[in-house]
């Protein structure tokens, strides 16, 4: 496989490059709940806790290549030799003389620089500690590795913002008359006086801070509070004149208030013996109301603290180093990498994996909007990120999500929608990141998915009754109208018409979301795209667009609501008085009537509810759902099945058919394929031609992808943004790794396991061909049509890769509160050896299933010949299955890693 930006060397992630200097796209995130970074090669990047408190600049993608701004350390040996020992100077002719290479792992970054003609080597360490602290570690090592002493003056180098990443553009000179700046011994401190917006000033609270010391703890000599004092005149952070000219800042210095901040220090000069080593710590944060950086930096201001150097390990002069802030940090994540571990037989997959599996983790620290690639919204995550990540998170430890998912139903809206943006306080909703009237069409698929997800894992049928609010704003009839006399004072609850806050169970919620769907159709009878559905691109066909793709996915809702209700195994249930207009029974293929009901049901929920309670006939309403269902995918099955052999998936804002043969072309969307094969809509024969025509029409022979769309060849204005990008990019075209995976997921389920690991596979080996997909270990938002992979880190598909991966190809999961194994593993998962395993935590009991297949027959050919049990033998029928009791599992040793090996054959 063709990979020469990186290589692992070792078993937890870690990586090695020499090359990712040249790339100035490429960055690693560093973070902890607290904090957040993006840190690149030469050490640009930002530094921020939410939208209004940046430390460092907000970066872009654009930004990472242009702006001069970067966490720097210059060496000043004489006026012809100066330093950076980042690789970040004016000095080109010096910067090509480095030796450069990058060590990087889970979550850190090391980048070493050694210039022989200086006769100095850098180190620089970068991290966010595990624990309680808003801060990020810059542990900078200089080595004399010449044969003669070397003296220098060092120098730390951060250019501070300190503010909103509004005022990038809003204000920003008159923002940074605001700044008050503090020095102190170690360092400084910057306190804007106010939070500047033009709606309404208030006061900040927020102070950002950065300081440093050597290897004894003394603090810097001098310290340079204003990039003007350590600029000079022509403001470059390149070539500094406080270095260049070895110039001590201003005696008096009278003007540092009200200036773009500096966290420049001047460390005292010293003189390295050849082979001598200093070592400098610099920390650089965020506080609220106000920080010690003397207490601060006491914790970091010795090697031996952060992380020692290999020689004094020899020594033991930390012991094991295990302690320091460093090892801890890596332990941290290596853990959380490790919850769900698989040995494939090909370390460089499971290396990979390593960084995929803590994906979901990043993006709920990070949300959409805080990393380079993510320039846009204002923080939290949106509200399928939020059910998706879950699906990951259910998977190890899925008693510690109950409350979490309990707390997200609360987002939704008696009209079936819900707020789309979600903050990192329990219960924060917002409508819309820019308070636009939009709703998405597919955000009612996804909480009851990941709700029987839980309930297969845990067998707990009770959350389906605890209780839950409504969220309530100012957007009513799912964003068709505005509820004017709604005011923030009223608050964001649903209330009764006696003004009491209304609770209904979360079995309510989910029919309140999948039934006002069934009735909230177009001109064809499909379900309206309304705003757009998984693909945010399809936005231009408000008013009569339609989602084929997801009214299948609301038919498969509506069926597993049905089959919950039963297994129960109640009688009845309460629901809002209101809900009983949408439980009527009727010829589904009357539009208007739909519509009749719908309006009814609006016009009852629009500003409150009743407050009464009706008792409903558990099995009458299981029944009224399995019927909907059923007609919903006979439907389907009638008006969109193509003699193209595909489906159509889409109408757009002419009510024009969007797949299909257009003239001498065809065009194919993915999605519209994925969804009705994963909610059993399609047959055993479509899935058969749905294959055939997807690798025909929609497979990239060069990079090795199934793209998400046929090039359409022109915008479409009746449809939606998407095929106005550059085809090949985003929703245009791209290989979109989110649908890419449900493809896999829709195949593996109804047993079609080749097909679905060839799709699965082929985004590991196009991310792993770092010729062209230029980016580190991590499963990215998509390839563009060169096969770069784009967007890194943040995105859905990772939680969906690991449930495929493990509940699909290795076929471990929950079922009814069992554990059911079913492998569905191909005969090439088989190549590199023919044992491979998974491990995971069910039940509480940490399980390492392996998987024997000597044979190396694939999947559909062999069955489960020998069941062990820590290395007993249980007496099973020969099948492709196996279910152990939950009991079972809850009886083998909870301190252990207990070993079940499977013989297949």
């Amino acid at each position: 496989m063709e990979n020469n930006l990186y290589n692992f060397i070792d078993d937890s992630g870690s990586f090695k490059s020499l090359f990712a200097h040249k790339i100035k796209s490429l960055y690693l995130p560093l973070c902890n709940e607290l904090l957040m970074s993006s840190v690149t090669a030469d050490l640009g990047g930002d530094i921020k806790s939410g939208q209004n408190s940046f430390l460092l600049e907000p970066a872009t993608r654009t930004s990472l290549s242009l702006s001069k701004v970067s966490r720097n350390f210059w060496v000043y040996v004489n006026k012809d030799k100066v330093w950076s020992a980042t690789g970040v100077s004016k000095d080109l002719k010096q910067l090509r003389q480095d030796e450069f290479a990058l060590e990087a792992g889970q979550l850190w970054q090391r980048i070493s620089r050694q210039n022989n003609k200086i006769g100095l080597k850098s180190e620089i360490l970068s991290f966010i500690p595990s624990g309680p602290e808003a801060l990020e570690v810059m542990q900078v090592a200089i080595t004399n590795v010449s044969k003669e002493k070397i003296s220098f003056i060092p120098y730390a180098a951060i250019p501070l913002y300190a503010r909103s990443a509004d005022n990038l553009r809003d204000h920003r000179q008159v923002t940074s008359l605001l700044t008050r700046i503090k020095e102190e011994k170690y360092g400084i401190k910057i306190k804007p006086t106010l939070l500047f917006d033009e709606s309404g000033h208030r006061p900040n609270n927020t102070v950002y801070y950065v300081a440093g010391c050597d290897n004894q703890g003394r603090g810097p000599r001098y310290i340079y509070p204003t990039q003007e004092i350590f600029c000079g005149e022509s403001g470059d952070l390149e070539a500094p004149e406080a270095v260049f000219e070895n110039k001590l800042p201003q005696a008096q210095k009278t003007s540092i208030q009200g200036k773009e901040p500096m966290g420049a220090m001047r460390f005292t000069k010293i003189t390295l013996p050849a082979g001598a080593q200093a070592t400098y710590i610099i920390i650089m944060g965020i506080a609220q109301g106000d920080c010690d950086l003397g207490s601060l930096i006491s914790k970091f201001n010795h090697r031996a603290k952060v992380n020692p150097a290999p020689r004094a390990k020899a020594r033991g002069f930390t012991g094991s180093g295990v302690n320091t802030h460093f090892e801890k940090t890596k332990k941290f994540w290596q853990a959380q990498s490790k919850l769900i571990e698989v040995s494939s037989g090909n370390k460089h997959f499971d290396n990979w994996l390593r960084w995929v599996s803590i994906q979901p983790l990043l993006r709920k620290i990070f949300g959409c909007s805080f990393l380079p690639d993510f320039d846009y919204g204002k923080g939290g995550r949106g509200w399928r990120d939020l059910w998706q990540d879950c699906l990951g998170l259910i998977l190890n430890n899925p008693q510690a999500v109950r409350p979490l998912l309990i707390n997200n139903f609360c987002g939704v809206k008696i009209d079936g929608s819900n707020a789309t943006i979600i903050g990192k306080k329990s219960g924060e909703f917002i409508a819309d990141r820019n308070n636009i009237s939009r709703v998405w069409m597919d955000h009612g698929v996804w909480p009851l998915i990941t709700l029987d997800l839980y309930i297969q894992e845990t067998a707990d049928l009770g959350i389906l009754f605890e209780p839950a609010v409504y969220f309530r704003n100012h957007q009513v009839n799912r964003a068709r109208g505005i509820d004017h006399c709604w005011s923030p004072e009223y608050g964001n609850r649903l209330k009764t018409k006696s003004g009491k806050i209304y609770s209904g169970t979360v079995l309510e919620h989910l029919l309140v979301q999948n039934l006002v769907q069934f009735y909230n159709v177009g001109a064809h009878n499909h379900t309206r795209l309304e705003g757009a559905d998984w693909n945010d691109g399809l936005d231009m066909a408000k008013e009569h667009g339609e989602s084929v793709a997801f009214s299948s996915m609301y038919a498969a809702n509506l069926l597993t609501l049905s089959r919950l209700l039963i297994k129960a195994g109640i009688k009845d249930l309460a629901v809002a008085q209101e809900l009983k207009i949408l439980l009527v029974d009727f010829n589904y293929a009357d539009i208007t009537r739909k519509h009749r009901i719908l309006e009814q049901y609006f016009s009852k929920t629009k500003i409150h509810l009743s407050g009464k309670k009706i008792r409903l006939d558990a099995s009458v309403l299981s029944r009224s759902l399995r019927e909907k269902s059923l007609w919903m995918r006979e439907h389907i099955q009638k008006s969109e099945w193509l003699k193209a052999g595909f489906f159509n998936g889409y109408y757009d804002n002419r009510k024009h058919r969007v797949d299909g043969k257009k003239g001498n072309f065809v065009r194919m969307t993915l999605a519209s394929q994925v969804f009705p094969i994963m909610s059993q809509v399609a047959s055993a024969g479509q899935i058969q031609k749905i294959l055939s025509n997807v690798y025909r029409y929609l497979y990239d022979r060069r990079v090795g992808g199934v793209r998400l769309n046929t090039d359409f060849k022109k915008e479409q204005h009746d449809l939606g943004r998407a095929f106005s990008f550059a085809y090949g990019e985003k929703e245009n075209g791209a290989i979109f790794s989110h649908m890419v995976v449900m493809f896999a997921h829709a195949l593996y389920k109804q047993g079609y396991a080749d097909a679905g690991w060839k799709a699965l596979s082929s985004l590991y080996k196009i991310a792993a061909r770092t010729a062209s997909s230029k980016i580190y270990p991590c499963l990215p938002e998509y390839f563009n049509l060169q096969g770069r992979g784009m967007y890194p880190y943040l995105t859905g598909s990772a939680s969906w890769f690991m449930l495929t991966l493990l509940t699909q190809s290795f076929g471990v999961k929950g079922q009814n509160g069992d554990l059911l194994i079913e492998p569905k593993l191909s005969s090439e998962q088989f190549k590199p050896a023919n044992k491979i395993s998974v491990t995971r935590v069910f039940a509480g009991r940490r399980l390492k299933i392996v998987f024997l297949n000597p044979n190396r027959l694939e999947a559909g050919k062999y069955r489960i010949k020998r069941f062990m049990l820590n290395a007993e033998r249980i007496s099973i029928e020969e099948n492709a299955r196996v279910v152990i009791s939950r009991e079972v599992i809850i009886g083998l040793p909870k301190d252990k890693l207990n070993i079940i090996e499977v013989h297949l054959g």
